[in-house]
């Protein structure tokens, strides 16, 4: 059994896993590597810490007690469908998933002030788990964010900085500004994927320890797509499966540089002039692990689909109406999830819904009375 590490994606460089890194000297983004081991006996806590022996992080876990969303079937001619409730979380989304492991770890090995930036739900996890830990935090996010987003943000303690243009600019202050501190960030940080793998490990032991045939989440900075794509490859591994499910991801029309990329058979994403979107939580013009997502996608014989403004407001309507309270960017992946099951009926099919409608309460009143 090999003690897991860093390794580079770009240069293949490798660092210990307690080293202060979250990205390479070269500049490449960094990959947890590990052997997974999987205790399937059921006694343990019913919360991602379940499968602490297949996650590559260090430390006591920084928990609330989350993980084991519910996974309720719903009815569907075409296919057995079956909801993944991930908006169940502490803080309201499935970016509780990479904050409990990543802040896990920055705190056993000595980090006590973090650097992040989100369009909301990722910030919003971030300064829940950072005040459970006792660990500083700043929050760059963007003016024009969710104020429910940003009023959670605060009330949990973190140093929010609004910031005024696009979801890059956030970036690139965070980025700026992390020279001085630590970003913890969604998107770059290796161990944030070390929890959010675990929902490929929950669906799967919900389903009897059996992978479904299909998997459809929305898809903005890939930490969902990418958790899920390497959760479920390491149960192929260790041989807990025996194939991965088809990853089908979902990006709103207005903000789609994957899905064209994939469109056009590129490896990387391609530039696209952003617009407003009713899915604010995946509308990244610039994903700094876009081939990545392309990788994964390919890799498991799935598709990328994009979503126009008003199927997804369909799609939101009728999870309402069925008692399903999400915030506008999950109706995304069940406006895809239509589309698929068109055209790939039979099977398992299982929904990621990502974030709460308590999220985005004064957009949800505005386009109730609209």
């Amino acid at each position: 059994m090999q003690t897991p590490f860093l390794r580079c994606t770009a240069c293949d460089r490798t660092y210990a896993l307690a080293d202060p890194v979250w990205r390479c000297a070269c500049g490449g983004l960094l990959g947890a590597v590990s052997d997974p081991r999987f205790d399937r006996d059921g006694r343990r806590p019913p919360t991602l810490w379940r499968y602490r022996e297949a996650m590559a992080v260090l430390g006591e876990p920084v928990s609330f007690g989350e993980g084991m969303t519910p996974l309720v079937q719903v009815q569907d001619t075409r296919a057995g469908v079956f909801y993944k409730l991930d908006y169940l979380f502490p803080s309201g989304s499935f970016k509780d998933r990479g904050a409990t492991a990543m802040i896990t770890h920055l705190r056993s090995i000595g980090i006590r002030q973090v650097v992040e930036d989100s369009s909301g739900n990722a910030g919003a996890a971030v300064a829940a788990y950072c005040a459970r830990a006792g660990i500083a935090c700043d929050i760059y996010a963007p003016a024009h964010a969710s104020p429910g987003k940003l009023a959670q943000i605060a009330a949990c303690g973190a140093t929010l900085h609004p910031i005024r243009g696009t979801r890059e600019d956030v970036a690139a202050a965070a980025m700026e500004a992390a020279g001085a501190s630590y970003y913890a960030s969604h998107s770059w940080n290796p161990f944030f994927f070390q929890g959010t793998k675990t929902v490929a490990f929950e669906v799967c032991e919900q389903l009897g320890w059996r992978a479904p045939d299909a998997l459809v989440l929305p898809a903005g900075n890939g930490t969902l797509l990418l958790g899920a794509h390497l959760g479920f490859s390491d149960l192929r591994a260790g041989g807990v499966i025996d194939r991965l499910p088809r990853l089908v991801a979902a990006q709103a029309e207005a903000c789609a540089p994957v899905c064209e990329a994939f469109r056009q058979g590129l490896e990387l994403p391609v530039k696209v002039q952003k617009r407003e979107t009713l899915a604010e939580g995946i509308a990244v013009a610039e994903p700094v692990r876009g081939g990545q997502m392309l990788r994964a996608v390919r890799e498991t014989g799935g598709e990328m689909l994009t979503v126009s403004e008003e199927e997804t407001m369909r799609a939101l309507r009728r999870a309402w109406r069925a008692g399903v309270y999400i915030e506008p960017t999950s109706a995304v992946a069940l406006a895809a999830t239509e589309r698929w099951l068109d055209g790939n009926p039979g099977g398992t099919v299982v929904v990621v819904l990502t974030g709460s409608g308590l999220k985005a309460t004064e957009k949800i009143v505005e386009l109730m009375s609209a």
